[in-house]
């Protein structure tokens, strides 16, 4: 006791007055886990006793924030067991919404280099990327849960999309496609129903995917938006016993391509016509009539108005109440269009997971979006009748 008080009384008159609180602290603590560990291991330190129930095995350093500023403590570790300082325990809470906070600015598109002036600014000590890295890896688990949870009910739309990113693979940046689900159920809600990082938009990758969404349940489709991809529509014809739409907005992107710029004008107002009709008959019609008029002038053209009339008035056939959101991928460019903005900052993934976990707590953030909406996306008179569910496809009784 007497050292202790010599060393405290030659640690008061070292110290300058800003540092002094610290160091009191750090003292005081330090003591306080020396008499810890001497209790739980029966032998103060460097005391030889037969009766000690465990050897000591170093120091690990950590770092303790408070009021008084940031602490540098050596925490004992044991051979056997492990020791946690009791006065630690609050900062269990401090971690956690530091943690938090990280987490948040990580997944809103904040660089890790931002980051750490965030944490600075919050009276914390700087921040590694190797830290920044380790704690959103708490992230996993949550994105984890959420992607591979099971897809309940029936859903008669479903949207997929695909957006590039880069990242690193064995020493070479790549591009990286992630592609990602949205679906409409019976309940008129949306989902975000999944999410897959692959090398590219082969129709092997598409088809794993799609039967990973059967797998956790997804059934009941009637109707798959999406663009003109090849591997997607042979994806979907091999594992979805549903009708395939044709994004309307990319198909008429390369409708205008071969009018050129003299021809636009008059081509759109053809094809407006034709997607203004009531129903599909009509609308086929129309179509047709458009082809045959430009068959003369823009043969190249009126072919690719033959070839895409089925798969671009798909939507026809179903209820009009839903054709707005039925004709293109914009439900889901939204969502990619938020994913492509948050992870700007991040230029080149570290490696796929990087890309799943950001990407994927993205998606989890929208969705819960979706399920806090006060608003249906379809009612529910309107989609009832497209449920396989005989007690939920019942026609309404006129009153």
């Amino acid at each position: 006791m007497t050292n202790d008080m010599m060393n405290l009384r030659a640690l008061m008159e070292k110290s300058p007055d800003a540092d002094f609180l610290r160091e009191m602290i750090g003292y005081g603590a330090q003591r306080l886990m020396e008499l810890e560990v001497g209790g739980v291991t029966g032998a103060a330190h460097g005391e030889k006793n037969p009766e000690r129930l465990v050897q000591r095995n170093g120091y690990r350093d950590r770092d303790w924030e408070t009021r008084a500023g940031t602490v540098e403590l050596r925490i004992p570790k044991l051979r056997k067991g492990s020791y946690f300082p009791f006065f630690l325990e609050p900062r269990r809470l401090v971690e956690k919404a530091l943690t938090a906070v990280i987490q948040e600015a990580y997944i809103h598109g904040i660089s890790t280099r931002s980051v750490d002036d965030l944490v600075q600014a919050m009276g914390m000590s700087g921040i590694s990327k190797s830290q920044v890295s380790r704690l959103c890896e708490d992230i996993d688990v949550r994105v984890k849960a959420f992607l591979d949870r099971p897809i309940e009910g029936d859903w008669p739309y479903l949207w997929i999309d695909a957006t590039y990113m880069k990242a690193r693979d064995n020493g070479r940046v790549v591009s990286k496609a992630v592609i990602v689900a949205v679906g409409a159920n019976t309940d008129g809600r949306r989902e975000v129903l999944g999410m897959a990082v692959g090398p590219s938009e082969a129709e092997t990758f598409w088809t794993d995917f799609l039967r990973g969404l059967a797998r956790r349940g997804l059934r009941g489709v009637k109707l798959v938006i999406s663009d003109s991809h090849e591997g997607i529509k042979a994806a979907v014809s091999k594992v979805m016993n549903a009708t395939w739409q044709r994004c309307r907005v990319h198909f008429m992107r390369n409708v205008m391509a071969h009018a050129g710029k003299s021809g636009r004008r008059v081509v759109s107002a053809f094809m407006s016509a034709a997607f203004a009709q009531d129903d599909a008959t009509a609308a086929s019609a129309q179509w047709r009539r458009v082809a045959d008029q430009l068959r003369p002038k823009l043969p190249k053209l009126a072919g690719l108005l033959d070839d895409a009339e089925t798969d671009v008035l798909a939507y026809m056939t179903f209820p009009a109440a839903h054709r707005a959101k039925l004709h293109s991928t914009n439900p889901i460019e939204r969502i990619n269009g938020e994913i492509k903005r948050r992870t700007e900052v991040v230029g080149i993934f570290p490696n796929e997971a990087a890309i799943v976990r950001l990407v994927g707590a993205i998606l989890l953030e929208q969705n819960d979006e979706f399920c806090v909406q006060r608003s249906r996306y379809l009612s529910l008179e309107s989609v009832a009748g497209l449920s396989d569910n005989p007690a939920v496809s019942l026609p309404i009784l006129a009153s």
